[in-house]
């Protein structure tokens, strides 16, 4: 929609255009369309309608008045119990004509079956007693006024200067005495537009109101809730690698730095020296640090995992492990970074639990990529019996995977085997 072009008939009154717009005859179909629209809605309800028909056509006069006020009361469980049932197309089909005078979203109606306990279902039933009375009324009485206008204009061509026509609130023989009244309709209804457009704006006010779909902030939340997850999970990868590098780049290169310094220093001292004991435990702790230190940056980020995508990380998981694994991939193509890491490290923790608490003798991973999903299964041998109650490492699975929306899926019976499977989705 062009910047600035009205969205709904209220904003389309205060433009200079509005006259010569299309907005004018949306009202009048609008107009036209409430009165029936609120014929269909009252057929259906005359049947439950009945026992008040009864009562209101008087021929209760010879009756107790136990028994009319059982048709009363009968009658209005009836009709509160079928108000909803034609409350629920009616809405529908008002939610679709609302579009003619107002065009911003209302939201989607209800799905599923009918709710009594619902506040949207007895808001619709709100909107209908409300179309059915005053707004029929308002329309009905609106529209004959415009036809009574309409009659106005063309009343000198009715008037054959011998009999009186009358004009609704005066008489005229004449077509020079009809002519100013022709005059006044014609420029009445020139001018209609607006007080129409008024009238079915109100109607639009009322029906966005009370056939709103209240899950619709909701909805919005969740997604702002969703994007600004995906926002913290590729800052919280940005700064994993950002920490890798600096790892890799300065505390690791000084690190070897000094490890080969202390070798060199080592050939300068007799073997037999209390210094050379001393610096050969100097030596040896700093490769032992720079071990850990080595391990501690392929932990945080993975070079292999930037540099060859998961399959190849899998496969360094798998030699990496303390017992044997077996990898089966088949993950054509890269995927988005977060997905990749999210998957390296659920498997890296799957194994890390295989290997402590499964007493398992050999594992298998595989990694597949069905239609926007990456599936990944990490199965062992062991005794089976795991349960996220009784530890936070199944439960972290299952967290890492719900930060790209993913879900994790345990079969461990006692026994053996257990298997995780985590999807992830993926374009």
């Amino acid at each position: 929609m062009i910047k600035g072009e009205p969205r709904t008939v209220r904003e389309a009154l205060t433009t200079r255009r509005f006259l010569f717009s299309a907005w004018p005859w949306r009202a009048y179909a609008h107009l036209l369309g409430t009165p029936m629209i609120a014929f269909l809605a009252v057929l259906p309800l005359t049947v439950p309608a009945t026992p008040w028909l009864v009562v209101a056509a008087g021929r209760t006069a010879s009756m107790p008045w136990t028994i009319v006020l059982l048709l009363v009361l009968v009658g209005g469980l009836l009709l509160a119990a079928a108000l909803p049932w034609v409350a629920a197309p009616i809405a529908r089909l008002e939610r679709r004509r609302l579009r003619l005078v107002d065009g911003r979203p209302l939201g989607e109606p209800p799905r599923g079956p009918l709710k009594y306990a619902e506040s949207a279902t007895w808001r619709a039933v709100a909107y209908l007693v409300l179309l059915v009375t005053v707004g029929a009324l308002l329309s009905v009485a609106t529209c004959g006024l415009l036809l009574f206008l309409a009659l106005l204009v063309g009343s000198p061509y009715l008037v054959d200067g011998t009999s009186q026509v009358t004009l609704g609130f005066t008489t005229v023989t004449t077509q020079d005495a009809a002519i100013p009244y022709a005059v006044a309709a014609g420029v009445a209804l020139l001018l209609s537009p607006y007080p129409v457009a008024f009238l079915v704006s109100a109607h639009g006010a009322v029906a966005r109101v009370l056939l709103r779909d209240d899950s619709a902030p909701l909805r919005a939340e969740l997604v702002e809730v969703a994007r600004s997850r995906a926002r913290l999970v590729d800052l919280f990868e940005t700064e994993r690698r950002r920490i890798e590098r600096d790892l890799h780049d300065g505390a690791q290169q000084r690190l070897v730095g000094l490890t080969l310094r202390l070798g060199l220093a080592k050939v300068d001292l007799p073997p037999d020296s209390p210094a050379y004991a001393e610096l050969t435990a100097a030596h040896d702790e700093a490769k032992e640090l720079m071990t850990e230190l080595r391990e501690l940056v392929r932990g945080i980020h993975p070079r292999v995992l930037t540099d060859r995508g998961i399959p190849a990380a899998l496969g360094e998981l798998a030699d990496r492990a303390p017992i044997p694994v077996s990898v089966r991939s088949d993950v054509p193509g890269r995927l988005a970074a977060p997905v990749e890491a999210i998957a390296y490290f659920v498997v890296a923790e799957a194994l890390t639990n295989v290997a402590k608490h499964s007493d398992a003798t050999a594992a298998t991973v595989s990694a597949s990529r069905e239609p926007g999903t990456l599936v990944l299964e990490v199965s062992d041998d062991g005794r089976g019996g795991a349960d996220p109650a009784r530890g936070t490492g199944l439960t972290g699975l299952a967290d890492r995977a719900a930060v790209v929306g993913g879900r994790m899926l345990l079969s461990s019976p006692p026994g053996g085997p257990t298997v995780v499977r985590v999807e992830l989705p993926c374009i």
